[in-house]
C-alpha cells in the first residue's frame, strides 16, 4: 500500500477507474464475508464488545502502521471536530445495528441499512454541486436498491415476526442515516483533506471507546477465553476488515465521488448471501441471481459517463 499522498497531489476524479473498481469490489466482497464472520463470532463475543474490540484493536494496528510509514496522526490541523463527529456517527451506526437485531430479522435489518446510499445521494448536493445526481443516475440508484430489496424480500413475509419488530426496523433506518451521515461528515469537514489513515484513526478510536463503554453499561460479559475458530473470526474482522478494507475505503473517498462509491456498497449484502451459501450452506436462489444482475445494471447507470 502506498504511503500518504498530499491532498493537492490527489485530484478528485469524476468516475471510477479500473483500479478503483477492483478495489471497491474487493471491499464489498470482504464486507459480505464479514457478515458471516460476525455471525459466527457472536457465539462467544457479545455484539457491542465485538464491535468495540475490533475497532480498538484495529486502531492499535493502524497506529503501528502509521509509525512505520511516518504518517503523522497527532499534529494540529483543525480536524478534531470533524473526527469526533465522524467517529461518533460510526459508533452509533453499529450500536443501532446490533441493538436492532434483537427485535427484527437480519434480512429486514440489512435492507434498511442499505438505505445509506440514498442518504449520501440526497446530502451530497448540499456539500458538492459537482456531485448532483442526474436523472439517469437516480434511476440507476433506484434500480440497484430495488434489486437488493427484492433479494431480501422473503424476510418481509414471515408470519412469526417478533412483537417489537417495528423497533428493530426503526433502528435499522437510524443505522442507515448514521452510515450515510458518516460519509457526508467526512466529505464536508477537514477530514476530506486528510490522509485516509488519520480519518480512519479518528473513527476507530472514538467508536471503539464508545462501543466498549456501551457494552459495560449494558452489562455484556467480557469475552475472556475464545476458541481457535472464534479467534480466527475476530482476527479476520480486525486485520482484514476494520484495518485494511476500511483504510482502502477512506482512500477511495478522497479521490472519487461519494455517491458513486455509495452505490457500489449495495453489492455488499448480495456478497453476504453468496458467502452464506458457500460457508454456511445457505441456498443460492434464482431471486439472488436476478438481483445481482439488477444491482450490476443499476451501478452501470450510476457510473456511466
Amino acid at each position: 500500500m502506498l504511503g500518504p499522498v498530499p491532498h493537492a497531489a490527489m485530484p478528485r476524479k469524476t468516475h471510477l477507474d479500473t483500479l478503483a473498481l477492483i478495489t471497491l469490489l474487493a471491499c464489498c466482497a470482504l464486507w459480505g464475508l464479514n457478515q458471516v464472520a460476525s455471525k459466527i463470532a457472536l457465539a462467544e463475543v457479545p455484539p457491542l464488545w465485538q464491535a468495540g474490540l475490533r475497532s480498538l484493536c484495529a486502531a492499535v494496528l493502524l497506529l503501528g502502521w502509521c509509525g512505520w510509514r511516518g504518517i503523522k496522526l497527532f499534529e494540529r490541523d483543525g480536524s478534531l471536530g470533524g473526527g469526533l463527529l465522524a467517529g461518533s456517527l460510526f459508533g452509533l451506526e453499529f450500536a443501532c445495528i446490533f441493538a436492532g437485531l434483537q427485535f427484527t430479522t437480519a434480512s429486514r435489518m440489512i435492507v434498511f441499512i442499505y438505505l445509506a446510499p440514498f442518504v449520501v445521494a440526497l446530502g451530497m448536493p448540499f456539500i458538492s454541486k459537482a456531485e448532483r445526481l442526474q436523472p439517469r443516475q437516480t434511476v440507476g440508484l433506484l434500480l440497484a436498491f430495488g434489486a437488493v430489496a427484492w433479494a431480501f424480500a422473503e424476510g418481509f413475509g414471515q408470519s412469526d415476526a417478533p412483537p417489537r419488530q417495528w423497533l428493530g426496523d426503526t433502528l435499522g433506518v437510524l443505522a442507515a442515516l448514521f452510515w450515510g451521515g458518516t460519509t457526508l461528515a467526512i466529505r464536508a469537514t477537514k477530514l476530506s483533506g486528510l490522509s485516509g489513515e488519520k480519518t480512519l484513526f479518528y473513527q476507530l478510536c472514538v467508536s471503539g471507546v464508545a462501543l466498549s463503554l456501551g457494552a459495560l453499561l449494558l452489562g455484556e460479559p467480557f469475552p475472556t477465553s475464545l476458541s481457535p475458530r472464534i479467534s480466527a473470526m475476530m482476527a479476520f474482522q480486525i486485520v482484514v476488515i476494520t484495518f485494511a478494507s476500511y483504510l482502502l475505503w477512506f482512500r477511495l473517498m478522497r479521490q472519487y465521488p461519494a455517491t458513486i462509491l455509495a452505490s457500489f456498497t449495495l453489492l455488499t449484502p448480495l456478497f453476504g448471501l453468496l458467502a452464506g451459501a458457500l460457508l454456511l450452506g445457505e441456498p443460492v436462489t434464482l431471486r439472488l441471481v436476478v438481483a445481482l444482475v439488477g444491482v450490476a445494471a443499476g451501478i452501470v447507470l450510476v457510473n456511466r459517463r
